[in-house]
């Protein structure tokens, strides 16, 4: 990846990520953070929905080619969301359950929200 390159993806992740708030502020979320980062991941938003705080990674698609951007989020980066969860916790720590969500966007702006996408157990 050439340095022009990376400035521009995180323009679009961050404009991305964005939408994605807007929406789910719509739907009735409210943001508690977003972009935690730790050694081992990061999520996108934490989100409370509820009496249920969600974790959420935003993932953007041009293309639906290799199953979309929903079907980018693999084992391994479940994982790292999990681990960042598991960070902001242990700095924050709640009685709420937790979740984890998708929010999937295409090259039209389109959004997927996927409630529940995957659990943090190994």
């Amino acid at each position: 990846m050439t340095g022009l390159e990376q400035p521009w993806r995180k323009r679009v992740g961050d404009s991305k990520e964005r939408l994605a708030r807007a929406y789910l502020e719509r739907q009735g979320l409210r943001h508690v953070a977003h972009n935690v980062r730790c050694k081992r991941g990061e999520v996108d938003l934490i989100m409370r929905d509820g009496d249920t705080l969600a974790f959420i990674e935003v993932r953007f698609r041009a293309s639906g080619r290799y199953g979309g951007a929903a079907a980018s989020v693999d084992h391994r980066k479940q994982a790292r969301i999990a681990a960042a969860a598991a960070y902001h916790l242990q700095r924050h720590p709640s009685e709420l359950p937790c979740r984890f969500d998708v929010v999937a966007i295409d090259a039209a702006s389109k959004i997927t929200w996927i409630r529940h996408a995957f659990s943090a157990q190994a």
